[in-house]
């Protein structure tokens, strides 16, 4: 069957984008714990620690601290797990997902000049996935107010009929696409047949004294937002070291979402009624961006370093594709409405809407970071971040206004702290971290606070090291089945464990 492909032009004024929304921003803004497994064990806490290709994501100037030429890549198993929570029903689910999720190189040089106070450089290549974007989840429970009809009420109140009667779904907004599939698939009708009529009522009975509404979204996703890292560095005297990072991301992310519903209400005598709906969504976004860091690491003495680093916002450039179709079973579906008879109503445009690329603005980050070097016994590493997370702004400015506004106003400055350790015996390293990092949202509880624990080990075989790596991660957040009309949230509570093992070769 012949797959129409259509673009969808941005008009704020008529509110016709795709919903890209505070929760695509924060599904981006935000990184894991990934890296190679010395990384990880340590709980990230590598600012003025470096001599790790992941190190360079927190302080570009950490390459100076490789004794000598290295190549080096991780491999890592990620499973997620999600227990959800929706009026009071319980439900879970898990995404397992195997990858090469770090690789780099870096070579360093000493300055031959014994004149000169700069003693050192250093250059590296790394690439990293910085987020795992692989995830199930399922949600289930028994809404007893509110039903998917809002959903399309809420974007059909305003559109004349006259448009979603006499135009193909390609040549719509979004706004007038989401009226469409409500209309023709029953669940709304208009309050008059007139082609100028814009006000719509549901065809999804209600109970007394209220309804009960069966309901489950099914969310199953795959992806990654990787960089690349190309890092420049220098030493000055013994006591300064300096690097730049250039980094080049690239994301690429598949959400399918199946939204399901159902009720025992009673039918309404005349007209349609609806008592089964399934709504189907699949999003693809993709797209690249580019970010810098700067960062230094000071040596007062030879025990103590201290780091400090910027990291740039990330400014992406995506484009999102969404299919849509919906089925709907009840009585008197049909042009000639038959209260006596049960039949479902498939609508599927069969159609791929290709949105006009827009932009996507990270928040920025500043670190500082403190190490204690125990000889050649091992080390205490510290590690504090902030991150304004209502800095992040979707463009053009003028096509995203209401969200926007509503990151500044909902989102809020999100601290971070990492510890880590790790201590040497002969030829074996044991290593441990934690880390907490705070909500982004100033309510604490859209999505929570983030606790981490990980472990490991390494070993030393000469000119080959072997990294293995457990870390650990839980996070709350809620989380809406769609941006407006139905807005019940399920609470999930997400854990995350990763096994990772890095091998490294001098060169």
């Amino acid at each position: 069957m012949k797959k129409i492909i259509a673009i969808v032009l941005l008009s704020a004024a008529l509110n016709s984008t795709y919903a890209q929304d505070i929760n695509d921003a924060m599904r981006f803004a935000q990184t894991d714990l990934n890296g190679t497994a010395r990384y990880k064990a340590m709980g990230g806490a590598f600012g003025a620690v470096g001599g790790d290709f992941s190190s360079l994501n927190i302080n570009p100037a950490g390459s100076l601290i490789f004794a000598n030429n290295q190549v080096g890549f991780t491999l890592s198993n990620f499973n997620i797990h999600n227990n959800s929570n929706y009026f009071g029903n319980s439900t879970s689910d898990s995404k397992h997902s195997f990858d090469i999720n770090q690789a780099g190189a870096v070579f360093v040089f000493n300055n031959q000049d014994n004149g000169s106070d700069w003693r050192k450089f250093a250059f590296s290549i790394n690439y990293e996935n910085a987020k795992n974007l692989d995830n199930n989840i399922l949600s289930a429970g028994t809404n007893p107010n509110n039903s998917v009809d809002k959903y399309f009420l809420s974007y059909a109140n305003g559109v004349e009929l006259g448009n979603i009667k006499n135009y193909y779904f390609d040549e719509l907004y979004y706004n007038e696409q989401q009226a469409y599939l409500g209309y023709n698939s029953y669940i709304i009708d208009p309050a008059s047949t007139a082609n100028s009529n814009t006000s719509y009522y549901p065809n999804v009975a209600t109970g007394t004294p209220s309804s009960n509404y069966y309901q489950e979204n099914k969310i199953h996703a795959t992806g990654y937002n990787s960089k690349a890292t190309f890092n420049f560095a220098g030493q000055y005297t013994d006591k300064w070291l300096f690097g730049l990072n250039l980094n080049s991301h690239f994301l690429d992310y598949r959400q399918s979402s199946n939204f399901y519903e159902s009720n025992s209400n009673p039918k309404y005598t005349t007209g349609s009624t609806v008592d089964v709906i399934r709504f189907s969504n699949d999003l693809y976004t993709y797209g690249s961006g580019f970010s810098f860091q700067l960062g230094t690491i000071y040596k007062p003495m030879k025990e103590i370093r201290l780091g400090l680093s910027y990291e740039s916002p990330t400014w992406y450039r995506l484009t999102d594709e969404l299919n849509q179709r919906i089925v709907t079973s009840g009585y008197g579906l049909s042009a000639t409405p038959n209260v006596n008879q049960y039949s479902t109503v498939v609508t599927d445009p069969n159609t791929t809407m290709i949105f006009v690329p827009y932009n996507l603005q990270t928040p920025s980050k500043l670190s500082g970071s403190f190490v204690y070097i125990f000889g050649k016994r091992g080390l205490i590493s510290i590690d504090v971040a902030s991150k304004n997370y209502a800095n992040t702004t979707y463009r053009p400015k003028q096509d995203f206004t209401s969200t926007n506004a509503l990151m500044s106003n909902t989102l809020t400055t999100s601290s971070e702290v990492r510890i880590g350790g790790e201590f040497k015996i002969k030829k074996v390293s044991l290593r441990g971290g934690y880390r907490w990092e705070q909500s982004p949202y100033k309510d604490g509880t859209t999505i929570g606070d983030l606790t981490g624990y990980s472990t490991g080990f390494g070993y030393n075989f000469g000119s080959t090291k072997l990294d293995v790596a457990y870390a650990y991660a839980k996070r709350d957040y809620n989380q809406q089945f769609f941006s407006q009309g139905l807005t019940d949230a399920a609470r999930i509570k997400s854990v995350n464990n990763t096994i990772s093992v890095t091998l490294l070769f001098e060169l």
